[in-house]
Parts: structure tokens; C-alpha cells; sequence
């Protein structure tokens, strides 16, 4: 008897063992089948990124270990349900362990925000550059006006109230500005706040810069009414910042501005030789729902204003920011053309760009300068 209860123990005490390990190689047998039998994903839509696919195999990758280094990458891609495992790992180091920001982005009364620190002195001085070359190039001989404006991003207003870490931005516009003195300098820091960008975007939002717009075309001397029926897009927009941070953020919703005028403006895109309205609302089912306005990224744009109230052109070169803010000016001219020399080389601009009798505006985000390698 003593014996059978001594063996029914043992019996017990190894199942104890036994069935942990069962439940364990049974779960990650299944994530492993499923990985294995689930169909690969291409883009990550949160990310904005294109995942990595399957590497192929050969005696050469394997000996070099590069089949091994991008297996690694294309298993963390291709994880299932990857998305919720990277919120609940953000949003428990963020509000269960008082983590100050994930992936360099902290929320800031709501606001995501990134953070861009230190200021790179010698990225603003290179964007500087660059910019005096279009300068040099097309726009020393030029009878119009040439003005000039950056647009601060959001840690700007938010960054001393977090105690976040956050560049010079008084030294960044000191640099663009003593290195233009062809231009006249537009300050607009003092017309902005937080509220006036996306929650989750690092963009500005239209219906928040009536004011600037205004201000702009007062000081070039044009003519808008500022009056507009304000529309609101029902489906949410998620921006940049939701899936870089892969935190709990309320979603935003784009508005657009509109009024006779505008409805009548053409948008002609040379790299597409499509011509449309201001907005493209096809670009509401895409991955990025900010390219609305103005068909988003793009080398070279032209609208015209077929009722314009006298004969009068702008060149603006820009960045993203601009493609919200242009359609308010659209009013005060008879052309406006958008270059953005992002992804278009700066040699090639005299080949599409008549200057003569344009006004100039250079219109560029403190994010891109700091960063100005993205500029040709």
C-alpha cells in the first residue's frame, strides 16, 4: 500500500513538471506553425514600412551569416499579431513603469511629440547651402520679392513644460536667417501652439493656420478673404507618430478648407501630368490620408487660379508643411508653383521654373533643416 502511494506521488510529482513543458511547446508550437502557415505581411501600416520577406538560402549567405541576419529580421517582422505585442510592450513601459518617451516620442497633453534633439549646427549651415545655391542660380536677377519663413515642430511648445530634451530653435532660426539676408524673414512661432498640429502627426493642421496663412499673404502683398466652409473627413486619420510609438493615442480626423475660388483652382502635377483640384480625395484610402492636400509629395506642382484678380506668381519651395498651407494663398494669385527639392534635383529646376516676375517664398519645417540630408 505505502508503495502505491509512494509511486502514485512520483506519478503526481512528474506530471507537475511534465504538463507546464506540454502547455509551453504546445504554444510555441502553435506560434511557430502559425508563423510558418500565415501568409507574409508586405507593409506595416502602423510602421509605414515594408516588412521583411523570407530570405532565400544559399551555401554563401549562410557561411557569411547574412540567411541568418535577415531571418532574424524577417521572424520579428512576420511575428503574429505583432502589432498588439508591440502596444502592450509601449504602452506598459510607458504608463506601467513611467518610461518618458518610446522610440524617442513622449505624449504631451494628448499631443504625441517627437523628439528632436540636439540642434546639428552643420545640417541647418548645409541646408543653408543648398538653398543659397537656388539663390545663386535663379533668383539673384530676379525682379520679384523673396521671402522666407520656418515652421517649428511641435516639441517647439512643448518640450520645456515636459522638461524633454529639445534643440536650439532660437539658434536654428538664427542661422537660416543670417545666412538668407537676400529674404524677408516671416515669424510665425508667435501664431502657433500645440493644438494647432495633429495629436498623432507632426503635421499642422489647415483649419488651425487661417491666421497664418493670412499673415502670409499680407506680407507678400496679396489678397485672400480668409472666409471658408470648413469640411470634416469622417474617417479617422492615425498619424506618423501612432505607430512609431505604438501607444494609446486618440485619433485625429482631417478638415479641409474650401470656397468658390479654390473649387475653380487647377493642380497640375509634372512628375504624374495629371491635373485635379486641390485636393485629391482618393488619397483618403491611402496610407498616409495628409497627402489630401495637394496630392502630397511631389517634385514639382502648379495651380492656377483661373479668377484671380490680377496677374500675379509664387514659387514656393517647401517641404510637407506647405502642402496644407498653400491652398489658403491660392486666392492671392494667379499661379503658384510648389518645388520641393526633396525629389527634385536643384539643377533641374531652371528646366521647368519661369522666375520671371514670380515672388519667392522659401517655406521649410525646423525638422528638415536639422535633418538636411534629405535635401538635394
Amino acid at each position: 500500500m505505502k508503495h502505491k502511494e509512494k509511486s502514485l506521488k512520483c506519478k503526481m510529482k512528474l506530471l507537475k513538471h511534465i504538463i507546464p513543458l506540454l502547455v509551453l511547446f504546445a504554444v510555441w508550437g502553435g506560434i511557430a506553425l502559425f508563423c510558418w502557415l500565415k501568409p507574409e505581411d508586405d507593409f506595416s501600416v502602423s510602421e509605414r514600412r515594408r516588412l521583411a520577406s523570407l530570405p532565400a538560402m544559399s551555401v554563401d549567405s549562410v557561411l557569411s551569416g547574412e540567411y541568418f541576419r535577415d531571418f532574424e529580421e524577417y521572424s520579428l517582422d512576420q511575428f503574429p499579431l505583432r502589432d498588439a505585442f508591440r502596444v502592450l510592450k509601449s504602452v506598459s513601459e510607458f504608463y506601467l513603469f513611467g518610461k518618458s518617451d518610446n522610440h524617442d516620442i513622449y505624449i504631451s497633453d494628448g499631443y504625441a511629440v517627437k523628439i528632436e534633439y540636439p540642434l546639428d549646427k552643420s545640417s541647418v549651415r548645409s541646408a543653408v547651402k543648398k538653398l543659397n545655391y537656388l539663390y545663386e542660380t535663379y533668383l539673384s536677377d530676379v525682379s520679384g520679392n523673396i521671402y522666407l519663413s520656418v515652421i517649428p515642430d511641435k516639441g517647439y511648445f512643448s518640450a520645456e513644460q515636459t522638461e524633454h530634451p529639445a534643440m536650439d530653435y532660437q539658434a536654428l532660426f538664427d542661422i537660416v536667417k543670417e545666412g538668407m539676408p537676400y529674404a524677408k524673414y516671416m515669424d510665425v512661432t508667435s501664431m502657433l501652439e500645440l493644438s494647432d498640429y495633429y495629436k498623432t502627426d507632426s503635421h499642422w493642421r489647415q483649419e488651425k493656420i487661417r491666421d497664418v496663412a493670412e499673415y502670409f499673404a499680407d506680407s507678400m502683398g496679396a489678397s485672400v478673404s480668409g472666409k471658408y466652409e470648413e469640411h470634416v473627413v469622417e474617417k479617422p486619420f492615425y498619424g506618423v507618430y501612432l505607430g512609431q510609438a505604438a501607444l494609446l493615442l486618440e485619433n485625429d480626423r482631417i478638415h479641409y478648407l474650401s470656397n468658390d475660388t479654390l473649387e475653380k483652382c487647377t493642380l497640375y502635377n509634372e512628375e504624374t501630368k495629371e491635373t485635379t483640384g486641390l485636393y485629391h480625395f482618393e488619397k483618403l484610402e491611402s496610407r498616409d490620408m495628409y497627402e489630401i492636400y495637394l496630392s502630397g509629395a511631389s517634385p514639382l506642382l502648379s495651380i492656377k487660379n483661373p479668377i484671380a484678380e490680377k496677374e500675379k506668381k509664387l514659387i514656393v519651395f517647401r517641404d510637407s508643411f506647405a502642402s496644407s498651407l498653400i491652398p489658403l494663398l491660392a486666392e492671392g494669385y494667379s499661379e503658384i508653383t510648389l518645388v520641393d527639392t526633396r525629389y527634385m534635383s536643384p539643377t533641374a529646376v531652371g528646366d521647368y521654373v519661369d522666375f520671371a516676375g514670380a515672388d519667392i517664398l522659401f517655406l521649410y519645417s525646423t525638422t528638415v533643416l536639422n535633418n538636411s540630408e534629405t535635401l538635394r
